[in-house]
């Protein structure tokens, strides 16, 4: 049974195969600051870009019902491999609740660059998707910006695993960055929600390479800005009433990696559970850490 909520003091339910979603969730934070929030990081199937689109789909389906039984009003698919796998299905199922999913920032890069060259960093799957390419090829024939694709194995995972400032990370961004920079990028779309996470190093690798100025595009902001416009339109923007807003964390694997990610990455502590996703919908699995 698909449950709608109309009430506007709900949380909002943001998910990601990991932690990459943070990047997702600090915009949604400064763009809307009195909604309590819900991050579930199902850090216990990913990565994603890995698995079966079927697979993805009915993990995505589970999580999602996962937060429904927390009573959301809302949906972020904070990951890029889930929004397009499936994003469209979640839409159908949900067809009265705002579900924001994210995209390479194609239209954004092309509006960015100088030369009409622009680099799309993001995950295998990603970038095979029937979605992206339509997307790729309508951006194209709007504006005749050239993509370079660079699918980026493994890079999800090294910020995952916490690698933030590590020489593997640093030596996989050069190998992924440095072709672009070659071949004129002067634009870098961070095409997961995973590499805004270090973008300090990714402009360290840029710096490195070229004097020239890169412009790096983040899509967070238009998620939360998407998410708003929705909010408002369906009448579910929480009211201040003088109770500060909440952020509550969800994951599949080690609640104390999550805190941990909450800690380093947003500077924040809130409680965090741990949650088996599966079917049968899970019921009371959760431990609170």
């Amino acid at each position: 049974m698909v449950i709608t909520t109309t009430n506007t003091n709900a949380p909002i339910g943001i998910f990601d195969s990991g932690v990459g979603g943070l990047s997702v969730l600090r915009h949604v934070q400064a763009q809307l600051p009195h909604e309590h929030l819900l991050y579930f990081a199902d850090s216990g199937f990913a990565p994603y870009g890995d698995k079966p689109e079927p697979v993805v789909i009915e993990r995505v389906l589970g999580v999602a019902r996962f937060l429904e039984t927390q009573g959301v009003k809302a949906f972020v698919v904070a990951c890029n491999t889930a929004t397009v796998a499936a994003v469209r299905i979640l839409r159908e199922r949900h067809p009265a609740m705002p579900i924001v999913g994210v995209e390479p920032g194609l239209k954004p890069g092309a509006a960015a660059t100088r030369n009409g060259v622009v680099g799309v960093l993001a995950t295998e799957r990603t970038l095979r998707g029937e979605k992206f390419q339509l997307l790729r090829d309508q951006i194209i024939a709007a504006t005749g910006a050239r993509f370079l694709l660079q699918p980026c194995v493994g890079l999800a995972d090294q910020i995952e695993f916490g690698k933030l400032d590590s020489e593997e990370l640093d030596a996989m961004l050069d190998r992924y960055i440095a072709p672009l920079l070659l071949d004129g990028a002067d634009t870098l779309v961070l095409g997961c929600t995973h590499y805004p996470l270090v973008q300090a190093s990714i402009e360290r690798v840029v710096r490195r390479h070229t004097d020239q100025q890169v412009a790096l595009i983040d899509t967070g902001d238009a998620v939360a800005r998407q998410l708003a416009r929705l909010l408002e339109a369906s009448s579910l923007l929480r009211i201040p009433d003088g109770q500060p807003s909440s952020l509550t964390g969800f994951t599949s694997a080690s609640g104390e990696a999550l805190r941990a990610a909450f800690t380093t990455l947003l500077g924040q502590d809130p409680p965090v559970q741990e949650v088996e996703i599966g079917s049968p919908l899970p019921n009371s699995t959760a431990t609170h850490i």
